[in-house]
């Protein structure tokens, strides 16, 4: 294992020294190194042979405290056997509280714990145990290549259900009709003289248990499952079930138990159906929010499934098909036509195009040659390729993406927190309202099946299910959704942020531009062809490396023109080249460099001068002394820049625009898009400064950015949004990451963001509304002012509805739009 440590005490290189000879003299340790500039020990050792104690005590011996520095590890591990909310918050409960652990979170929704905690302190099968030990099974976690295994798991187990379902109706249905055929009177349903309870009640009787029996057998899991919870002291949703259905079954088992001695009296009073039909209702509910919640999880299996399994791999002169899980970085992979490129990589032989739309959203096939990066899950078009991987496994584009999306699919929403704390004291709430209601009614004088009906029907009807899956369902296919149209969204609190969001900070250069030099004009002011002003231009360029020359030649080459051979060159700084090419005197460059050589500018100033407030940079071309024309330079305005400003603007938010440019190539690149607002001339560290100003004015502040440089501003903001083009740094600065780098997705962002914080919305204020009304209504209110009492049968249905209610709502995310 290895272990750093801040050392305290230490004063010169020579107590370094000391420490290490000591610490390498520990049994067991194998390496040891100090460094006396950062005052840390980097130790390396068999945790099985010493501890973290026996080192920090070894250093305190010798004159000096160490302090050992947290290396927190964070995983998410799947969980087996959550029924409800009220299991994710005692999971939670239970994790939290264990010694390292400084963060647990579940999200009921994925079925998935995440942890970060101190490895030196606690281990994973610690953690296991301890969720084990509250009678649910930790998994192992699912990689990017184990998804067939997870997802016939989640089959199997839908499959199952159903099976339970069917068999439970098939039984539950002949019993309800036995049992309430005799006590309806307005229409005579047919029934067995043997089956009558007056005639053979007996009969009537064993004809109910054979038929509970299977309906109770097939729901077994909620009376294990509930009463086991209840004797570890965390009672869920299905402890209300257990003791709901039990209540009903035991009370008809005591009348059972008077009719078999001769005592018909409560023939009709027994309670088999209601305990049947709750728990085939339940058995329906659950299979439907398990297909449900399967649907909402489809955008990470679409992620996870685009990963081929296997890759063709030259080795020693061979082609050999291997696992993907098996290429190494440094192999060389061979992609035919149509097949799809299986790990990270940069070609090394052959061109075709690819298309890269599974990640970037983007439909246009990407040329690619030599030394282009291709990306795993993309697919090959027409050529055949060789290339060289240089990512695989968890570092591979696809991998990172799945990570961000499942990352943010298991984070909470601040939104959310009022429904953790109350889905954490509800079924104790639940049970206690129960419990008190069928009291009150008992002692108010009802007789024992009216209150024995409310006692049943408050414990069915309470769904702390509904508030557990109202945000988390919604964060699900939101953050996916957002991922098929590539916006990945970091996290829950990024995904509420976003909606409140009403500035824009947008960089200049590689955001709103390019971020690369083109030609965009050609002045003609003599003679000469435009296509000969760029070739000649381009070919006296050649040689150069300057940025603006580099566009030049790109420009020629776009357009297939050949290269003049140069007779000499001469680079003049501050001003540009002189060149004798084609037997001419070619002078390319700034004004300075005309006026230096006494050329004649006339009309050419004012174009220029034009050129230049339209934020380009023009460069004058003489030919053997006398002007011939002007080519301009500039980073263009990307296509879909202006329109995402506009649908901004008219989502009502503020829009300005940051750059370390000068003023007037800011204004003018402002002027093209529609922005009033710019911040020209601002140095990298002080953009961060700037966005910092603007939320001290009470502006909740979205910035967008693709460079290193912009890294501080997008970690300062409110939401940082980086361009996928862009660097690494930005990438993990940034809250959200537009994979196609076009603006447009920015307004798509907050309008995704917005449509699902007002489902969440509506899902939690269906969740409470359900709960805070259906709970009084099955105490028996209505009952109070002349209205009904709620059926228990109708309670199982409602109770179910409601999860499936907040579920579909969720689903109703898939159907959202992005901008064009």
């Amino acid at each position: 294992m290895q272990q750093s440590y801040k050392i305290i005490g230490m004063t010169c290189a020579a107590c370094a020294q000391k420490i290490e000879k000591v610490t390498s003299k520990i049994n067991g340790v194998e390496t040891s190194n100090v460094n006396f500039a950062t005052e840390k020990l980097h130790i390396k050792y068999d945790e099985g042979t010493v501890s973290n104690s026996d080192i920090q005590s070894a250093i305190k011996k010798a004159g000096y405290e160490a302090e050992a520095e947290i290396q927190e590890k964070q995983i998410t591990m799947p969980i087996s056997g959550m029924t409800c909310a009220a299991c994710a918050n005692k999971i939670e409960k239970t994790v939290a509280q264990l010694e390292g652990v400084s963060i647990a979170s579940v999200n009921f929704a994925t079925e998935k714990l995440s942890i970060k905690y101190d490895p030196t302190i606690t281990r994973i099968s610690t953690i296991k145990a301890a969720v084990i030990k509250i009678g649910y099974t930790p998994l192992e976690s699912v990689g990017i290549n184990q998804v067939d295994e997870d997802k016939k798991r989640k089959e199997k187990e839908i499959k199952v259900m159903w099976i339970k379902f069917v068999i439970s109706i098939i039984f539950s249905l002949p019993l309800l009709y036995i049992s309430m055929a005799p006590m309806i009177t307005i229409i005579d349903l047919p029934l067995p003289m043997s089956l009558n309870p007056m005639m053979n009640p007996v009969n009537y009787t064993i004809t109910q248990i054979l038929l509970s029996i299977p309906v109770i057998l097939a729901g077994y899991r909620f009376y294990v499952v509930g009463f086991r919870a209840i004797w570890l002291r965390s009672p869920n949703m299905d402890s209300l079930i257990a003791m709901g259905t039990s209540a009903a079954v035991i009370y008809s088992a005591a009348i059972s138990f008077q009719i078999f001695n001769g005592n018909y009296t409560n023939v009709q009073n027994m309670y088999y159906e209601t305990a049947a039909v709750i728990v085939a209702l339940l058995l329906l509910g659950k299979a439907l929010e398990a297909v449900s919640k399967g649907k909402t999880s489809e955008a990470i299996k679409k992620l996870i499934g685009l990963a081929p399994k296997t890759a063709l791999v030259l080795h020693e002169g061979k082609e050999v098909v291997i696992s993907v899980d098996e290429v190494e970085v440094g192999d060389v992979i061979i992609v035919k036509p149509g097949e799809k490129i299986p790990v990270d990589g940069e070609v090394v032989n052959g061109y075709t195009s690819i298309n890269e739309s599974m990640l970037t959203g983007e439909s246009m096939p990407v040329e690619k040659r030599v030394g282009s990066q291709v990306f795993a899950a993309s697919i090959n078009g027409n050529g055949m390729i060789q290339f060289k991987a240089t990512k695989v496994g968890a570092d591979t584009a696809l991998a990172q993406i799945i990570k961000l999306v499942e990352d943010a699919q298991g984070s909470k929403a601040p939104i959310a927190q009022l429904a953790d704390v109350v889905s954490g004291y509800f079924v104790p709430i639940a049970f206690m309202i129960a419990l008190i209601s069928a009291i009150a009614w008992a002692i108010s004088g009802q007789p024992i099946t009216f209150a024995l009906t409310i006692f049943i029907s408050v414990l069915v009807i309470a769904c702390p299910c509904a508030l557990g899956l109202a945000t988390p369902t919604a964060i699900m296919v939101g953050t996916g959704k957002g991922a098929e149209n590539g916006v990945l969204i970091k996290s829950g609190a990024a995904l509420e942020m976003a909606y409140k969001v009403n500035t824009i900070i947008f960089d200049k250069t590689g955001t709103i531009t390019e971020g690369k030099p083109v030609v965009t004009d050609i002045v003609m002011l003599s003679n000469y062809s435009q296509d000969y002003l760029l070739q000649i231009a381009a070919s006296a360029e050649k040689g150069s490396e300057h940025p603006l020359g580099d566009a030049i030649v790109k420009g020629a080459q776009a357009k297939g023109l050949e290269m003049l051979s140069i007779e000499s060159f001469e680079a003049i700084p501050g001003h540009g080249i002189e060149v004798r090419i084609d037997g001419q005197h070619l002078l390319l460059g700034n004004r300075k460099l005309m006026v230096k050589h006494n050329v004649s500018l006339l009309e050419s100033v004012s174009i220029s001068d034009d050129l230049a407030d339209e934020g380009k940079t023009p460069m004058f071309i003489a030919i053997d002394g006398k002007m011939a024309g002007i080519i301009a330079v500039a980073d263009i305005v990307k296509k879909s820049s202006s329109n995402a400003i506009k649908k901004l603007k008219q989502m009502g938010i503020e829009v300005a625009m940051i750059t370390g440019d000068n003023r007037k190539t800011a204004d003018a690149i402002a002027r093209q898009v529609g922005i009033t607002t710019v911040l020209a001339e601002v140095l990298p560290q002080d953009k961060s400064f700037e966005v910092k100003k603007l939320q001290e004015a009470g502006r909740i502040v979205a910035m967008v950015g693709d460079g290193i440089n912009d890294a501080p501003a997008l970690a300062q903001s409110d939401i940082g949004i980086a361009i996928g083009s862009g660097t690494d740094v930005a990438m993990e600065s940034a809250d959200i990451v537009l994979m196609r780098s076009d603006l447009m997705d920015v307004p798509t962002a907050l309008k995704l963001s917005k449509s699902t914080i007002r489902n969440i919305k509506e899902n939690l204020f269906w969740a409470f509304a359900y709960n805070i009304l259906g709970i009084p209504i099955a105490a028996g209110v209505l009952f109070i002012f002349g209205g009904p009492t709620l059926n228990p049968i109708y309670a199982a249905a409602a109770m179910s509805l409601s999860s499936i209610s907040v579920l579909s709502n969720a689903l109703r995310l898939k159907s959202f739009k992005p901008y064009k």
